[in-house]
């Protein structure tokens, strides 16, 4: 595609883009509108709990449905294969445990006792300040490591979006000069530090200005945009790999990459200095094809420079990838690197279990892993304040009766066919393992483009987009509603008035949406990690004390207190050990078991000890 035909492209797929986000800060203005006339706590955190089926179920299908299922997810599909069928099955369940086993209880206790938070709801039924606090102090740290991953996905989006856009680009360079050489964010790759800024700006203007009930308006239309998003993007997906038949017996005869060193040479001195960007193709000296896994720049006459590549080993892909041009000669050697993976060198590893792993000689999903991740999507979800706020929300038994089922069948949908499309993916984008992340963005582009239509881009891309907006705006409030009602308004100042807390909570969804963006400009390799650690880590330590404590009258605060402070620790340890022992960010699997049972486990034995050991002796006379 000529520069010309690029830029058009890009610029009808803004456009469409554009109408979309314009209608999201629509809805936060007449969100607005209508708090106004209302209570503000009750409002701004809880929508006056009055959502009917339709309000309650899309924002909790798009509220769990974040960057994670759109962008992490689809980046694991495509590095492993079909088996992420058999790891993300057991979401179809969620909405049957999060809203069937909690939904009734929660919603009546937080009625009951006026609370508006999940820490609020805590502490009035333990009747514990200190259940309270704890509650809150790890709402806010595991919400954080969530909004890290939204934020690097929306980036992330933004920047295939914007990347044929010629003012973009002169912002980029910008950008660059503007960073270089800064501690911390000078390492940082200028266009993902431009879109962060941006989708940072956005998000949580509208968050702040609008509060739950925008939130949650946004997430029924959100959750409409990723349903037609991914119907359409199958279709796309499909119809340019041949159906999925074709597909299937493509992948059966697929090896994985390689990733190893490289030395790049130029066949020519140049009279300036040269940069070959991430993501261009160069022909290596033994007629294979490897793709540049990071930039490499050579200074005035220099005619090499060493690079981390990623070669190609499927020969019918050797064939068709054609090297980038660059304008003058370019040439490669490999080395690969001594990993023991799975799948190196085999066929068909994409298309069964355990699915190809470029370091795990297990594969990816083993059989432990695979019954781990069972319950860990099941109950982990089910065990997430985010989740648990909407129950807090609904109006009434038969909305929840009737979301159970219209979630289950969304959910269904949805991950079923995201599967399909990036297992398709591999074929259509080979090479995207130098930045897997970006393969929903990417495939949308090229699948718009290819078809004739790049303003669909825009729409295609705005589903992957909702998906962490609904989730970062959620998050955000959450946090900010545990500053502002559980530590300002219920120990620092009861008697605030509704200015105040207005002005305070305005703040506080700033200060942690900035903070989240600076501390994601040196992300982990893989988003899902992100997500991982944090659902394993609010669920570890809420959902057993939450479940004890509206099923079990005896649970008491103590109990409540060493379940939530066991299930963290037994998190963090199993975390740091995964660190040390892989020197990444990376989780112990004790027993090829995931960290979330252990902590799951820990939580619930010591909430139940300890709740036992302090029962009271009955009375004698």
């Amino acid at each position: 595609m000529n520069e010309t035909a690029a830029g058009s492209t890009a610029n009808s797929a803004l456009v469409s883009f554009a109408i979309y986000l314009l209608g999201v800060f629509f809805l936060a203005w007449l969100s607005s509108r209508v708090r106004q006339r209302k209570e503000f706590v009750g409002e701004y955190f809880l929508g006056s709990r009055s959502l009917g089926l339709w309000a309650f179920a899309l924002t909790f299908a798009a509220t769990s449905a974040s960057g994670g299922s759109f962008m992490g997810f689809p980046s694991l599909i495509y590095t492993h294969g079909w088996v992420l069928a058999l790891w993300i099955a057991s979401y179809m369940l969620v909405p049957l445990i999060g809203m069937g086993l909690l939904g009734k209880r929660v919603n009546r206790l937080a009625r009951q006792s006026g609370a508006v938070t999940i820490p609020d709801l805590i502490k009035a039924r333990f009747r514990s300040e200190a259940v309270g606090m704890i509650a809150t102090l790890l709402v806010l740290f595991f919400m954080f490591f969530y909004l890290l991953a939204q934020f690097k996905a929306g980036s992330k989006i933004m920047t295939t979006l914007l990347e044929d856009v010629a003012i973009y680009q002169s912002a980029v360079n910008a950008i660059g000069g503007a960073i270089d050489g800064l501690p911390w964010i000078g390492s940082a790759e200028p266009d993902y530090v431009l879109c962060l800024l941006v989708f940072a700006f956005s998000v949580i203007v509208y968050t702040a200005f609008g509060g739950f009930r925008a939130v949650v308006w946004t997430d029924v239309m959100q959750g409409i945009v990723m349903g037609i998003g991914v119907i359409i993007l199958l279709f796309l997906t499909l119809g340019q790999v041949g159906g999925l038949t074709k597909a299937t017996e493509q992948l059966k005869e697929m090896t994985p990459p390689e990733t190893g060193n490289g030395i790049i040479t130029l066949g020519q001195a140049q009279a300036k200095p040269v940069t070959l960007p991430k993501g261009d193709w160069v022909r290596l000296a033994d007629g294979g094809i490897a793709r540049l896994a990071e930039q490499a720049s050579l200074a005035k006459g220099e005619t090499r420079v060493e690079a981390k590549l990623l070669r190609i080993t499927t020969p019918a892909e050797v064939e068709r990838i054609p090297p980038t041009q660059f304008g003058f000669p370019v040439s490669a050697t490999f080395t690969a690197d001594e990993t023991g993976g799975y799948g190196k060198g085999r066929k068909g590893v994409y298309v069964s279990a355990p699915g190809p792993h470029p370091e795990r000689e297990d594969g990816f999903l083993n059989v432990w892993v695979a019954i781990s991740f069972f319950f860990f999507w099941a109950f982990g979800s089910a065990g997430q304040p985010s989740n648990m706020v909407r129950l807090m929300a609904f109006k009434g038994t038969n909305v929840l009766r009737n979301a159970i089922l219209t979630v289950s069948i969304y959910y269904t949908v949805i991950y079923l066919l995201l599967v399909v499309i990036f297992c398709c993916g591999r074929i259509l984008l080979p090479g995207m393992e130098v930045d897997s992340d970006r393969i929903m963005p990417e495939l949308a582009a090229k699948v718009t483009s290819n078809a004739g239509v790049p303003w669909l881009a825009g729409l295609l891309l705005a589903a992957p987009f909702a998906a962490v907006m609904s989730s970062v705006d959620s998050f955000l409030l959450m946090v900010s509603s545990s500053v502002v009602r559980d530590i300002y308004q219920n120990r620092v100042n009861p008697s605030a008035s509704e200015r105040q807390l207005k002005r305070l909570s305005y703040l506080v969804t700033v200060v942690v949406g900035t903070l989240a963006m600076l501390a994601v400009l040196n992300p982990p390799q893989y988003l899902q990690d992100l997500i991982v650690f944090a659902t394993s880590g609010l669920a570890g330590c809420f959902l057993m004390p939450i479940l004890l404590g509206l099923y079990w009258p005896q649970m008491t605060a103590k109990g409540a207190i060493a379940g939530m402070l066991g299930g963290l620790s037994c998190h963090l340890s199993l975390y740091i050990a995964g660190y040390l022992i892989e020197d990444k960010f990376a989780a112990y699997q004790l027993l090829e078991l995931n960290p979330f049972i252990w902590s799951l486990t820990v939580s619930g034995l010591l909430g139940w000890l300890c709740s036992l050991c302090q029962s009271k002796t009955p009375k004698t006379n």
